[in-house]
């Protein structure tokens, strides 16, 4: 690693003591496989992922229908990482599309006596969940059935996007309505053309999910839910009254009926989770591991003998003694369709070893210091590498290493000077030393900056000149405060300085006005002098931007410098600079010892003589540098000939826009 790339270690540090990346973390729920998820380390446990990926492969590509449904069991202790690797086949399918993916959390299932029913609506609500199109994976199924429709009646149609079904359908549906054409009932007859045994209404349900308006309420039907009849209605499916006992009756055939149709398109991936529940019995006595697998086993033997296009793979994760002691004993062959793929054998997840412990440390730490961006000494810093390793060596589960992690995520206090002066200046020896890039483009660290600075001078008073020959006329400052009202001001102006000046009241707005897309939306506050309350007005912006003597900003540029005594102060990358260096020592106060007062007193001499807040107190010139915006607009025209004077008059539709 390149030492001069390495961040100072004080702000390392000032990180790690602020924030614990590894704190409550370890367990693994729903929505972390659903959501963005924790870092994964594929290399721990790949042996188990990869099998899954390979039945899928099998499955897609295998001609025989007895084939075309396998099953899996994974086996591991508490926190070794069950339910992590589901999060990642699931991350990866999204990725690369190769299947859909249907979670069953079985905490989720209350009632062991309508476990089917349960999983149906499992099934609906894991399809509702985004898949590798950018859309939900019913939409992705729904996409596809209507491309064949399109074919069905012209073989030369082409494939349309599930998205730009969505963006198309509700305004399709209008306009056959009025004309007194059913899309959905022509649509339906044209999949049915191709899919003879399907269910229709399954069907139909299915392609109103490419509605945005029903979409909804068809996933509500295909959950086995019964609808309000104005909405089954609109969508032409029945809709009876019925018990949960007449739903766990139907929803094995409802799901079975639903497989068929969807693997035609995509591969299936059924994962149940969270099995290893024994204070729960259905009415016949059997635990939920029980229940389970003979909800897997059915599943497999139904749909072993259905027209499955591209397979469905079932997963279910458990402890070993469930395995053992529940699972493993269960008679009529449930065991040998709970692990299909493995010739009955589950597969069990591994513990850290000591390279893996140093591989998820440094996983977990990239993550962290990316946020932050910094780059530390090593990947695994504040640990040391031998120590990870030793620790690794424990057969440790991936909770109990995180949580080791939080426990010991600390480093040794530095021993600093007891003079606060001297800590005030080794800190800002370290601040100088740090490379900045592109400093001068943030407008929200420049106002920060300067808003600091100017509480560093709170009852200071200035007289003489600047060293542009600008007159400092005694003023005095008495605070530093925000703009009001906020709204119609949107952040443009960043504060206002409230002053005295030969004995009258002077109030400074400030605004920070870099990006040139920003210049006439700020001009445009700048100059409302009456609506927030100040009685002058600079403009903080580098005077090498280009600005056009033709475009709407330099005209009301001009007003606001002839006519309101507003200042436009140019931003030298020097002189900010320094007072950038004193903010971020002031960001690390607490690390080198220091409270506001001592910082703000230490901070003085410094800010005092700072030539860019000096040229913001002094009185305004009145007067445009129209040398500069001539050079820099002869420069530009030979430069850059598309005039920028368009994109000027329409910066301020972005407010209208939002």
């Amino acid at each position: 690693m390149d030492s001069s790339a390495i961040s100072p270690i004080e702000t390392i540090n000032i990180a790690i003591q602020s924030h614990n990346p590894f704190l409550n973390v370890g367990i693994v729920k729903e929505q972390d496989v659903w959501g963005k998820g924790f870092p994964d380390l594929p290399t721990l446990n790949a042996h188990a992922s990869d099998a899954v990926f390979q039945a899928i492969e099998l499955l897609r590509t295998s001609q025989s229908s007895q084939d075309k449904v396998t099953s899996i069991a994974i086996t591991a202790a508490q926190g070794v990482g069950k339910t992590h690797i589901l999060s990642r086949i699931r991350h990866q399918l999204k990725a690369n599309g190769s299947a859909l993916f249907v979670y069953a959390g079985v905490n989720n299932y209350t009632d062991l006596n309508l476990v089917k029913y349960q999983f149906q609506q499992t099934l609906a609500d894991s399809l509702s969940n985004t898949g590798s199109q950018g859309v939900m994976q019913w939409q992705q199924v729904a996409a596809a059935m209507a491309n064949e429709g399109f074919k069905a009646i012209n073989a030369d149609a082409p494939n349309l996007s599930a998205k730009h079904l969505l963006e198309r359908f509700d305004k399709v549906c209008a306009t056959w309505s009025a004309r007194n054409k059913n899309l959905m009932d022509r649509l339906t007859k044209e999949v049915l053309r191709i899919k003879p045994n399907a269910d229709p209404y399954i069907v139909r349900a299915i392609l109103w999910t490419l509605s945005e308006t029903q979409a909804s309420f068809a996933i509500k039907w295909l959950s086995g839910n019964e609808l309000a009849n104005s909405h089954a209605d609109a969508l032409g499916l029945p809709n009876p009254s019925k018990t949960n006992q007449d739903r766990e009756a139907e929803a094995l055939k409802s799901v079975q009926q639903i497989l068929n149709l969807v693997s035609y398109y995509n591969p299936i991936v059924i994962c149940f989770d969270e099995i290893d529940v024994e204070n729960n019995c259905n009415a016949d006595g059997f635990t939920t591991p029980q229940v389970i697998a003979d909800l897997v086993k059915r599943l497999h033997d139904t749909l072993e003998h259905s027209e499955l296009g591209r397979g469905v793979v079932i997963l279910t994760v458990m402890m070993p003694d469930t395995w053992t002691n529940k699972v493993d004993l269960m008679t009529a062959g449930i065991p040998d369709r709970i692990s299909k793929y493995t010739q009955r054998k589950p597969i069990d997840l591994k513990s850290l070893s000591g390279d893996s412990m140093v591989e998820l440390v440094t996983l977990w730490l990239k993550e962290f210091y990316d946020v932050k961006n910094l780059t530390p000494p090593n990947p695994f810093y504040p640990f040391e590498e031998e120590e990870l390793r030793k620790y690794g060596k424990n057969k440790l589960t991936v909770r109990e290493a995180l949580k080791w992690c939080a426990e010991n995520f600390k480093v040794s206090e530095e021993r600093l000077p007891e003079d606060p002066y001297e800590r005030f200046k080794l800190a800002l020896q370290r601040e100088m030393a740090v490379e900045r890039v592109n400093f001068l483009e943030d407008n929200s660290l420049i106002a920060n900056v300067l808003l600091f600075s100017f509480q560093t001078l709170k009852g200071e008073k200035f007289e003489g000149e600047t060293f542009t020959g600008e007159k400092l006329n005694g003023i005095k400052i008495e605070d530093v405060v925000e703009v009001y009202p906020k709204a119609p001001n949107n952040g443009y102006i960043n504060f206002k300085i409230l002053a005295k000046e030969q004995d009258k009241d002077v109030r400074i707005g400030i605004a920070v006005l870099q990006p040139s897309k920003s210049l006439l939306s700020g001009l445009n506050r700048l100059t409302e002098y009456q609506k927030f309350d100040i009685t002058r007005g600079c403009l903080l912006r580098s005077k090498s931007k280009k600005l056009k003597t033709k475009g709407e900003s330099y005209k009301l540029l001009e007003h606001f410098i002839s006519n309101l005594g507003g200042e436009w102060v140019d931003l030298r990358e020097e002189e900010i600079r320094q007072l950038i260096d004193i903010y971020f020592v002031y960001q690390k106060r607490k690390y080198y010892q220091l409270d506001d007062e001592q910082l703000l007193s230490l901070s003085q001499p410094i800010t005092r003589e700072n030539s860019l807040l000096l040229e913001i107190l002094s009185a305004p010139s009145g007067q445009i540098d129209i040398e500069t915006i001539e050079g820099e607009e002869l420069l530009n025209d030979f430069l850059n000939p598309s005039s920028t004077e368009d994109a000027e008059n329409l910066e301020d539709l972005s407010e209208l826009l939002n």
